[in-house]
């Protein structure tokens, strides 16, 4: 049985370390060996066809490793959120405290892997806090700052980051599709990469509290979404409404209820 120790760190950062014992990691290698098996091209066998043994022998140690750790974090991980009670607000980063070999498994064998996600304080709007928001109906960006300035959240670094990368990950898409260097790009528009970073760090914590703002507007108004709002959001995109999986509906019926919280705080 995989066990697990959990504690909250710094900047709303949770650990948890998972300790892997022998016989959890030699079942899942004899698991990963049937698996590689399947497809191995081994000199004198056909393919597929190589015994086990042969096949883990040309099995790179890594590659267990990679595939046991693989089928057995995202389950120990959902497990863990169940015991421990909280809503991780990213997957999990993980890092090895103690792995040894996995073709050198013997019974005291443990491993410990540790798991760093964070989690989002609940959020608590002011009261009253709606006679503070300022209002402009010609530009929906001043009630936005004034709700930023209101409604103050204190997130977790860690989901900035994320974020922040995630924006810089995009931005260098478009640059190299462009057939643009970074070092170009940053030059053509007068700015630095810790300059850019710093510009998307505040950008992200914008989003992010407003997101989370608004869901929680959205929340205590008991403000809805129903499917014909969704589909007809689609529509307005072009797309095919029968063709769109529920995840992607999930997705833009979160962004209508954000709008409607909006609309909702503009009365």
């Amino acid at each position: 049985m995989i066990t697990s120790t959990f504690k909250k760190i710094d900047n709303g950062n949770v650990e948890i370390i998972f300790t892997i014992p022998a016989d959890i990691i030699l079942s899942n290698k004899d698991e990963a060996i049937k698996e590689f098996a399947k497809t191995a091209v081994i000199s004198g066998f056909r393919k597929g066809k190589a015994p086990l043994a042969k096949v883990e022998a040309v099995t790179k140690d890594e590659e267990l490793t990679e595939h046991i750790l693989s089928h057995l974090l995202p389950q120990a991980f959902t497990e863990a959120v169940t015991e421990y009670k909280f809503t991780p607000a990213i997957y999990p980063k993980y890092d090895a405290i103690k792995i040894t070999s996995c073709k050198n498994v013997s019974n005291d064998t443990e491993w410990q892997i540790r798991a760093v996600t964070c989690e989002i304080e609940k959020i608590v709007l002011p009261k009253d806090f709606k006679k503070h928001l300022k209002h402009d109906d010609m530009d929906q960006n001043v009630l936005i700052k004034s709700l930023l300035e209101t409604v103050k959240i204190d997130l977790p670094k860690m989901l900035i980051q994320e974020e922040v990368n995630a924006r810089l990950s995009q931005v260098l898409d478009r640059i190299e599709k462009l057939g643009l260097t970074l070092e170009g790009y940053l030059k053509s528009v007068g700015k630095t990469p810790e300059i850019l970073r710093a510009e998307y760090e505040i950008q992200a914590k914008d989003a992010i509290s407003m997101e989370l703002i608004l869901n929680q507007v959205a929340n205590e108004e008991k403000i809805e979404v129903a499917e014909a709002e969704v589909d007809e959001f689609i529509k307005t995109t072009g797309e095919d409404v029968k063709k769109v999986e529920k995840d992607q509906r999930d997705i833009l019926r979160r962004v209508i209820l954000r709008r409607k919280a909006l609309e909702n705080l503009t009365k």
